[in-house]
C-alpha cells in the first residue's frame, strides 16, 4: 500500500527499475504496464514530470475504466491498482506469473529504469524460460474427434510410407503422441484438423517470388491456410515452379535438375515448420 509519504520518498528517489513518471495519461502508459509485468512489477505515477516536478493528476471514474481497459486487452490481461494518492495518480503493476505479456504495440521489458521493446530474441528466450510446457504439447481443449480428417490421417500415412487399413484416429493420434487420455494437442491439430485455422488462426504459411533482388517488385504470392503437410508439399511446389531447371537425359529416361538441390530445399522449409513457435502469432 502506497500512502502519501511513500510516495514523496519515491518521487525523491527519481525513475527506476520499478518507477515511471508520467506528466498525464497516454494510452501508451500500457507500454509500461506490459514492461513492469514482464520484469519485477513497479508503480506508474502520473502527474509527475521526468525532473520530479510535481503537477497532479486526478483520478476520474472515465481515467480509471481506461487504464483498467489497457490492462485487460494486454495478453495475458494485467491486474493493475489503480488509486488516488493525494494529487497524484498512482498505477501499481504487479509482476506478472504468464509471461511474456504483450500488447497491440508488442512487447516490453524494464531495463535501466526506462522501457524498452524486446528483441525477438529475448522474447524466445522469455518463452522458453515461462513455459513449462510447449504450445505444441498443448491439450487444444476446442477440438473434438469431430473436427479431425480421416483423408490428412492417410495422406500423412501415406507420406510416412505406413500402411494401415482400418483408420482409428483415436489410436494413430495416440500412437504419434499428438493426443493425449483421449484429448488432442496442438500438435495434432496443426496436422490432421479439417478446418485448422479454426482452432489455430495464425497457423499459415506466406509463399512470396520477387523480381529482382530489391524485395520490392512482388510476381507471385501463395497463402497456404492449411495443416503442416499441405504447407510442406505446397512450399516445394512453389519453389519448383520458380526455380531455373535443365533436363538431362540418361538413358530412355528424363531427368530434371534444378539450379538449387530439391533435398537442401526440402530439409530448409521443414525446418521453418519444425523449428516454429506456433505460440507466437506470426506466419512463416
Amino acid at each position: 500500500m502506497f500512502d502519501a509519504h511513500k510516495i514523496n520518498m519515491i518521487i525523491q528517489e527519481g525513475e527506476g527499475l520499478a518507477v515511471e513518471f508520467k506528466e498525464h495519461f497516454s494510452p501508451r502508459i500500457v507500454e509500461d504496464m506490459v514492461a513492469f509485468a514482464n520484469t519485477k512489477g513497479g508503480i506508474i505515477i502520473l502527474g509527475v514530470r521526468d525532473n520530479k516536478t510535481v503537477i497532479g493528476e486526478e483520478l476520474t471514474n472515465d481515467l480509471k475504466a481506461r487504464i483498467n481497459s489497457l490492462g485487460r486487452n494486454c495478453n495475458p490481461q494485467i491486474q493493475a491498482k489503480v488509486r488516488q494518492v493525494q494529487n497524484l495518480v498512482v498505477i501499481e503493476v504487479p509482476q506478472g506469473e504468464e509471461k511474456p505479456y504483450g500488447c497491440s504495440a508488442g512487447y516490453f521489458r524494464r531495463l535501466d529504469g526506462t522501457t524498452q521493446k524486446m528483441t525477438n530474441h529475448e522474447l524466445r528466450i522469455m518463452f522458453r524460460e515461462h513455459e513449462v510446457i510447449s504450445f505444441e504439447e498443448k491439450i487444444n481443449k476446442e477440438v473434438t474427434w469431430q473436427d479431425i480428417s480421416r483423408d490428412k490421417i492417410k495422406n500423412f500415412l501415406k507420406e510416412a510410407d505406413i500402411g494401415i487399413k482400418k483408420i482409428v484416429a483415436r489410436d494413430i493420434l495416440t500412437s504419434l503422441n499428438v493426443a493425449l487420455n483421449d484429448k488432442i494437442t496442438n500438435a495434432g491439430v496443426l496436422f490432421f484438423a479439417e478446418n485448422l485455422r479454426r482452432f489455430i488462426l495464425h497457423a499459415q504459411m506466406t509463399l512470396i517470388a520477387f523480381k529482382g533482388k530489391d524485395r520490392i517488385h512482388i510476381f507471385d504470392r501463395q497463402d497456404i491456410q492449411d495443416d503442416l503437410l499441405t504447407q510442406f508439399n505446397g512450399a516445394i511446389f512453389f519453389l519448383k515452379k520458380h526455380l531455373n531447371r535443365r533436363s538431362e537425359i540418361k538413358g530412355v529416361n528424363r531427368e530434371d535438375i534444378y539450379e538449387i538441390p530439391l533435398e537442401a530445399l526440402r530439409e530448409a522449409v521443414a525446418n521453418a515448420i519444425i523449428h516454429r513457435d506456433y505460440g507466437m502469432r506470426a506466419p512463416v
